[in-house]
C-alpha cells in the first residue's frame, strides 16, 4: 500500500499523538491533530489508525465471566427420557 509524502507525515503525527494518548481513539486524534498545524477528518484518521494498526486502550465489557457466588443449579433432565405428552414442562423467564 503506497503513500505520499503528505499522508506519511500525517502518519507520523497520527503515531506521535497514540505514542503520547494510547487511550486516544479516531475522534480525538483528529481534534488533536489541528495543535499541531495538521488537519484530517475522523475518518481519514481512523483509516489510517486502521492501516498501522493502532487501536485505542480503554476498559471494555467483562461480560462473560461468571461471578463466584452465584449458585450453579444442575440439569435435571439431563438422563431423563421423555416419552409422553406433559410429562416435563418448563417457563421461560426472560
Amino acid at each position: 500500500m503506497g503513500f505520499n509524502a503528505e499522508t506519511l507525515e500525517l502518519m507520523r503525527q497520527i503515531d506521535k499523538a497514540f505514542t503520547q494518548y494510547p487511550f486516544f481513539g479516531s475522534r480525538q486524534i483528529a481534534a488533536y491533530l489541528p495543535r499541531n498545524g495538521y488537519h484530517a477528518g475522523r475518518h481519514r484518521v481512523r483509516r489510517l489508525m486502521k492501516a498501522m494498526g493502532l487501536e485505542a486502550i480503554y476498559k471494555r465489557p467483562n461480560t462473560s465471566k461468571k461471578h463466584p457466588e452465584n449458585r450453579i443449579y444442575p440439569y435435571l433432565l439431563r438422563n431423563m427420557q421423555i416419552t409422553r405428552p406433559n410429562q416435563v414442562w418448563c417457563a421461560d423467564i426472560t
